[in-house]
């Protein structure tokens, strides 16, 4: 790769105005929720126990401060894991994705208004469903202010939905492995995290959601928010479920949201997700290029630093696009001659013309990731193959491959010639084995720790650093649990009475509720509806009650608003409080709401990963 070409480094260091006075942030208790200055080791050269490409990466990502993009329009960049951008108009300053935390969102806007004035925030957008991109919302104006109208809210169609549904129905699951994938225990260091790729790492905060007040149904659609004129494309099924790109013509500033930034990105993220479709996202990249480059002077993104000049913009999406396209179409290729993801994913190379530039490097996503995402997308887990089909689960397959090749103490031999040759990926393949067969083997987890050590400094991807350390920190001193959450207080209150009765079936421990049958009915008030809940066979099921219902009678009836319903089904109030408090009236059966939270399994924040 061509180090000698420092011109990333001069666009990521354009149009900087200030930096923030210290790169720490801290919640109101004072706890540390974002720390810039834990990176300053960045600054030396490139040590062996990182890939030089991602050492450059995160020399690029650690900047701080407040840059002008183009006359009226900056960015807040190195405050949090996304950029937050804010563009100036008749009356005030319209903010673009308030990164994650309520904490890093105020110390972007008052890092803006130090060097800007005093401007009020006039409007509010999120790009797309993730929660880099809004959940700093109450850090930059309040609900007040937006049910006011003082403030209106937009968003790509669907937005709401996508983003309490991501981060509540497997939000345990998603939120732990973020823990690997952003290497949130890990040391800052050159033995241990770098950075992530699309940015350093996560902020820690508060995470609020004010709910859109106005949705982007359709690309074409314009909207004047104070003054600033806006163009909007619609890209569902990109980077995100919910996404959009915009225009501001005005600006001749083209915002692609996440769906092109400087690092080839995830087709399915390792912390979990739904699959992203490459072919889609190929597509709407030659849309907004059609739609937009030729009169487009600086496009940015919700990461990293913008670009500058039509030219070189309208390169830079269209390797993009190619890229995602050569990913799709050859993973259809190979498939269809009868290779399965893994196969696919060691037989894919990337053109010389793409690989060439940096900003098509496997950061945080990667080809070999990306692939196997497409094969799942288009095959399923399922690769043909009978004998895959019921394969032992890991504990007993492990105890199996451990017994075949003669015992723990033969396997760890072979293993650790293979970590003398140097063969990291055999070694973790054979001791996981020994570990998974033999949990307590202290001489497995510190061999495997050790390859898993090597896999990590060696690698380009931050994404797949930080797995591998996070892998190996847990080997070496045990669980560290999930250190950020997202299920916060907003996030729940944003859930509808559908999203509410999903969540708790999901919760159902259907072996414990096979033998009973309850059927509630939930009035709720404020919004005129009567829902009916029925328990049977270990599913829980739910309907709106038509008002000519002439179905079996309910052996339970409650009466409560949307908020109580939360409360009472998430434990955060008890049933008799409620009732004592008039929260909530039931009739029929009191028992039946307790024999319904009597069968709810509770998530499990620390389930371990590389040990079974």
């Amino acid at each position: 790769m061509p180090f000698s070409d420092t011109s990333d480094f001069a666009d990521a260091d354009r149009g900087f105005i200030g930096a923030p006075e210290s790169g720490i942030v801290k919640d109101a208790k004072g706890n540390v929720v974002w720390d810039n200055d834990s990176y300053a080791f960045l600054a030396g050269g490139c040590p062996n126990s990182v890939h030089p490409s991602l050492w450059r990466q995160s020399q690029l990502v650690v900047k701080q401060g407040l840059y002008e993009v183009t006359p009226g329009l900056y960015q807040v960049r190195g405050l949090d894991l996304s950029n937050m951008t804010l563009i100036e108009g008749d009356r005030g300053v319209v903010v673009i994705d308030p990164l994650i935390s309520v904490e890093t969102a105020k110390a972007g806007l008052e890092l803006y208004r130090r060097h800007r004035g005093d401007r009020p925030v006039t409007g509010l957008i999120y790009t797309h469903s993730h929660v880099d991109h809004f959940g700093g919302a109450m850090g930059v104006t309040t609900q007040d202010d937006v049910t006011a109208g003082r403030v209106p809210v937009l968003a790509p169609q669907g937005f709401l939905e996508h983003a309490v549904a991501e981060n509540i129905f497997a939000g345990a699951a998603m939120a732990r492995r973020s823990a690997y994938m952003y290497g949130a225990a890990l040391p800052r260091g050159e033995q241990g995290q770098v950075g992530a790729g699309l940015g350093m790492t996560t902020s820690t905060g508060t995470v609020s959601l004010i709910a859109p007040t106005r949705d982007i149904t359709h690309t074409g659609q314009e909207e004047v928010i104070d003054g600033v004129r806006i163009v909007f494309q619609i890209t569902p099924g990109t980077e995100a479920p919910s996404e959009m790109n915009f225009y501001f013509p005005d600006h001749r500033a083209l915002c692609m949201a996440e769906n092109a930034t400087h690092t080839l990105h995830n087709l399915v993220t390792l912390r979990g997700a739904l699959v992203r479709d490459a072919h889609v996202w190929a597509q709407y990249l030659t849309e907004a290029i059609t739609l937009f480059a030729d009169k487009t002077d600086v496009a940015f993104a919700s990461h990293h630093w913008p670009m500058w000049g039509t030219a070189h913009i309208t390169e830079w999406l269209s390797l993009h696009r190619d890229t995602y396209a050569y990913l799709h179409d050859q993973t259809l290729r190979l498939l269809n001659q009868g290779y399965v993801g893994a196969e696919i994913a060691e037989m894919m190379h990337m053109p010389p013309a793409l690989e060439a530039k940096w900003y098509n490097h496997g950061y945080y996503g990667s080809v070999s990731h990306d692939v196997k995402a497409i094969y799942q997308r288009y095959m399923g887990w399922f690769d043909g193959n009978p004998a895959h089909l019921w394969e032992h689960p890991p504990v007993e397959a492990a105890k199996r491959y451990v017994a075949a090749m003669g015992g723990a103490n033969e396997t760890l031999k072979k293993a650790q010639q293979a970590y003398s040759d140097g063969d990291y990926r055999w070694v973790v393949q054979l001791v996981n084995h020994v570990i998974f067969a033999d949990p307590d083997n202290r001489n497995a987890k510190m061999l495997q720790a050790a390859a898993f050590e090597q896999l990590g400094y060696g690698s380009e991807n931050a994404t797949w650093r930080n797995f591998y350390l996070s892998g190996a920190r847990e080997l070496r001193n045990g669980n560290f649990g999930t250190p950020t959450k997202a299920n916060s207080p907003s996030m729940l209150a944003a859930l509808t009475v559908d999203q509410i009765f999903d969540s708790v079936a999901f919760l159902v421990n259907g072996p414990k509720a096979w033998d009973l049958h309850l059927i509630i009915d939930w009035t709720i008030t404020d919004e005129h509806k009567t829902y009916r809940t029925e328990l049977r066979n270990g599913v829980l099921i739910h309907y709106v009650l038509p008002p000519d219902f002439r179905g079996p009678a309910a052996e339970t009836a409650l009466t409560l608003t949307r908020t109580t319903l939360l409360a009472v089904l998430t434990g955060s109030e008890d049933i008799a409080g409620a009732r004592k408090s008039g929260d909530i009236t039931i009739s029929g059966n009191p028992a039946a709401l307790k024999q319904l939270k009597a069968v709810l399994d509770t998530p499990d924040p620390k389930f371990d990963i590389v040990t079974p």
